[in-house]
């Protein structure tokens, strides 16, 4: 049974989530992206981010995934490393973006999506990932 894009995780996650190691997170976001990239399931051009670090926040989760695109490839980077640009949300809103339920400029315009550090950095890179249709599989997996 899929999770409801309403539902909200329990607070103490979000007070006990930063204390965790955040290393995981960034490692599994860019094994993500890379086998993405490689298979072509993601065909973009991402030169724009050369030697940029963005960063993932699930605020209800305490969770940040921090990364660099260098020399073609995302690579995992310490979440102490200062991020060029930030995106911020609560898993459901997460989900609502993953699911193609809600667009990123709705739940940018509700401050349920939010940027932070460099705005015209992150509207580039949000328009790029909203351009990219996801495989069916993808759409199996987060249905």
């Amino acid at each position: 049974m899929p999770l409801p894009t309403d539902f909200r995780l329990p607070k103490f996650l979000a007070e006990i989530g930063p204390k965790l190691p955040q290393r995981p997170w960034s490692d599994a976001l860019c094994a993500s992206l890379e086998l993405a990239r490689l298979t072509k399931q993601i065909d973009a051009d991402f030169s724009f981010l050369e030697g940029r670090t963005l960063r993932i926040i699930v605020d209800d989760l305490g969770a940040r995934a921090t990364l660099r695109y260098t020399a073609g490839h995302f690579r995992p980077v310490s979440a102490d490393i200062e991020a060029d640009v930030s995106f911020r949300a609560h898993t459901a809103d997460f989900l609502k973006l993953l699911r193609r339920t809600e667009d990123p400029d709705t739940l940018f315009f509700q401050r349920k999506l939010r940027i932070e550090g460099d705005t015209e950095l992150g509207l580039h890179l949000k328009n790029l990932l909203d351009s990219i249709e996801p495989p069916a599989w993808f759409a199996k997996l987060v249905a």
